[in-house]
């Protein structure tokens, strides 16, 4: 379906912002624009570094992974984790461990004192909190989903060791600031790389509940330029940067920014095409755009592109993505 004028204008400055219509060649930069990039599967942060024009050099190191927005996992710069975590600085819960606050205090103090002592390994640390908490308490403490390590993530105490692995190291990104004062700041900064976008999705993107949103409506917007699209008024910075043309041919990665950031993701995923490109577990897939739109999956199993259309495409379209997919099958061959 054929984009009306507004809408093309949205998804052309979204594509610029996301640095799908040009290049950015160093991850870190293209992370810190991101604010973070989305992290539950990490080859999808080095899919979406290819696609945008990094280079995969060093990127198990030069990112650090930890949880941010949403409770998802994201490759961040580690100097801006004192600023991303402080956003949420406020929620830092424990409820969801069943441990009373005496308890919390006494588990956070001795897994640090373990990590500092040279113990990483969760089973280890199980073996050694079995003599003090039952067995349904430490499946919760040391759950394969994170369980005391999410805490301390988000206290800036501890992240992911590397990009790929599943262990844990100590490190220092306490947030020093308040929400509300990196909030401005962070919100320019989402404008800059995923705007247009309406405060709606700022609120989704940063994982803002009721109370929260109404934080964004009392920011100062005169600075942004804002555009009325179908009941909605989407902002953006007005740097009268060239845009460039909507690609014809685009990979997206899982989870990708253009896809997830948004509440409404009509322009880009086809209502008809969700079922196929979002699973029921909440996973987003590998996808190919066409003129903007999603219009096939694509992936690398078994060591091997794969590449399915929804709908029938040129001869040039399909061996033009195949080879796309191919040259990132290649540049990923024995690195995630």
């Amino acid at each position: 379906m054929a984009m009306d004028k507004s809408a093309e204008r949205i998804m052309q400055r979204r594509m610029h912002g996301l640095y799908l219509s040009r290049k950015c060649e160093d991850i870190t930069q293209l992370s810190r624009d991101l604010l973070g990039m989305h992290c539950w599967f990490h080859r999808n942060v080095a899919f979406s570094a290819l696609i945008r024009g990094a280079s995969l050099r060093g990127w198990k190191q030069a990112l650090t992974k930890t949880w941010l927005y949403r409770g998802t996992l994201h490759g961040t710069v580690y100097e801006e984790l004192p600023i991303l975590l402080a956003l949420h600085s406020n929620k830092s819960s424990f409820a969801w461990l069943g441990v009373n606050e005496d308890q919390m205090r006494d588990i956070t103090e001795r897994v640090l004192s373990l990590m500092e002592d040279g113990v990483y390994s969760r089973a280890e640390m199980r073996r050694i909190f079995a003599y003090d908490y039952d067995e349904e308490t430490i499946g919760r403490i040391f759950s394969p989903w994170g369980g005391i390590f999410v805490y301390l993530a988000h206290l800036g105490k501890v992240a992911f060791r590397d990009m790929t692995s599943r262990e844990f190291d100590l490190i220092s990104a306490e947030p020093r600031h308040t929400p509300d004062e990196v909030l401005p700041d962070l919100f320019r900064r989402f404008i800059a790389a995923y705007g247009p976008a309406t405060l709606a999705d700022a609120a989704w993107f940063f994982g803002f509940w009721k109370d929260d949103r109404k934080k964004l409506s009392a920011l100062d917007l005169d600075e942004f330029s804002r555009l009325e699209y179908g009941k909605n008024v989407y902002y953006s910075l007005d740097d009268h940067t060239d845009m460039g043309d909507i690609p014809e041919l685009t990979l997206l990665s899982g989870f990708d920014p253009l896809i997830v950031s948004y509440t409404e993701r009509g322009a880009v995923l086809p209502p008809e095409c969700k079922r196929a490109v979002i699973m029921k577990s909440g996973i987003c897939l590998p996808t190919i755009a066409v003129n903007g739109q999603v219009a096939g999956l694509w992936n690398i199993k078994k060591r091997e592109p794969t590449l399915e259309f929804f709908t029938e495409q040129p001869k040039r379209i399909k061996d033009a993505a195949f080879d796309l997919v191919d040259n990132i099958r290649r540049q990923t061959a024995g690195i995630v």
